[in-house]
């Protein structure tokens, strides 16, 4: 028997789509939004019918209805930590998603879109590996401030299906492997995985990590710290620093790698030496989540767009290749990550989990300030 499914993916000034039989796309849009329409909704959430009537719009235009589709699958975020996995959409999921509580994000629109497809169709609905998943080690948490410690904010969806396909090549399954993966894009995240789960990732969100286009990634931290109270810098300027002018954007003036790569063969030494350094901080932290997977690893995996640049891959592989293979999957399987999901839902053949709202990790039981005080 083969499935019709619809995919989704809700983004800031975009939103994909697609519909697969089986694993074979039939379509696939990244639908954009001029930002003065979206000015118009005065919360995320009420950005919703619009979103849905552009997307009804593109699948008649591909000759498709809803009624056609057997299932649908989204990116959707707005939940609390949770282990990553298939999800059927439920009440719990609608209700932090909606409450913007968590995120306020469209990628909170995911699980709300295709909860009311579901519901006026009497299909199934599931969220697959979504942006709040955490599967870190507690080791992993620990920072060097007791109450500050890390937190998963990864490419999740995206690297989970690089990480499946790696396992394919290498003839095994995804719970059978330990990978290094890194998803370089706008944003870089890099995770140790290890037999099916990330043990160890950086934080995207929070500036943790390698540098990328538009963050910084870690920084040494005194230099920030003056910063902020030098009386130059608000709150919002040094926020929008680590988060979307940070980087490449910071060091180079711009976030694009082919960019940064003509003006280094146009003369311009600092450019190469910016390209240069990209790759190499990288490569530092690739030897890291190494040492995290005790050496046993089966591959280094590219992944995002940046990872269809050769030269950054070759850059790469001179730094790591005596750990693992490297492997370059460049840009993002968010949709083929999606539909491939729901389909071993359909055939039972992953377990699905419940959405509880309950977050993985809340803190230690040691922040008790009563018995820190012991």
């Amino acid at each position: 028997m083969s499935y019709r499914i619809f995919t989704i993916s809700p983004g800031s000034t975009s939103t994909k789509c697609a519909v697969f039989e089986d694993s074979k796309l039939l379509f696939k849009e990244n639908i954009s939004h001029e930002p003065e329409v979206l000015k118009q909704f005065p919360t995320v959430n009420s950005q919703r019918p619009f979103r849905v009537g552009v997307v009804m719009a593109v699948l008649h235009t591909h000759g498709y209805q809803l009624r056609d589709m057997d299932a649908f699958a989204a990116y959707s975020g707005g939940l609390e930590s949770t282990p990553g996995g298939i999800f059927p959409v439920n009440q719990k999921m609608l209700v932090d998603a909606m409450s913007g509580r968590i995120a306020d994000h469209p990628a909170v629109l995911g699980s709300q879109i295709i909860g009311e497809f579901a519901t006026a169709l009497g299909k199934p609905a599931y969220v697959i590996d979504p942006p709040d998943v955490d599967e870190l080690d507690d080791i992993a948490r620990i920072s060097g401030i007791r109450g500050v410690y890390r937190e998963s904010h990864v490419h999740v969806l995206n690297q989970k299906e690089v990480a499946r396909r790696m396992a394919a090549e290498l003839g095994k399954r995804y719970d059978e492997c330990n990978f290094i993966v890194c998803h370089v894009g706008g944003g870089l995240s890099i995770a140790a995985h290890c037999h099916g789960r990330m043990i160890d990732a950086n934080d995207v969100v929070n500036g943790d990590g390698p540098m990328a286009p538009n963050r910084t990634g870690y920084v040494p931290l005194m230099p920030v710290v003056k910063m902020c109270y030098s009386g130059d810098y608000s709150l919002d300027d040094i926020k929008a620093l680590i988060t979307k002018n940070g980087g490449l954007k910071s060091l180079a003036g711009t976030d694009d790698i082919k960019k940064i790569k003509s003006m280094r063969d146009s003369g311009d030494k600092w450019a190469g030496l910016v390209y240069d350094a990209f790759a190499y901080n990288l490569g530092k932290y690739i030897g890291s989540y190494a040492c995290v997977l005790q050496g046993k690893v089966d591959a280094i995996i590219l992944t995002g767009g940046v990872s269809n640049d050769e030269e950054f891959v070759e850059n790469i592989r001179k730094y790591t290749e005596w750990i693992a293979p490297v492997k370059a999957y460049g840009g993002d399987f968010e949709m083929e990550a999606l539909a491939e999901g729901a389909l071993r839902a359909l055939r039972g053949e992953e377990e699905l989990k419940e959405y509880t709202g309950v977050p993985v990790f809340s803190g230690f039981e040691s922040d008790d300030p009563e018995e820190a005080a012991e």
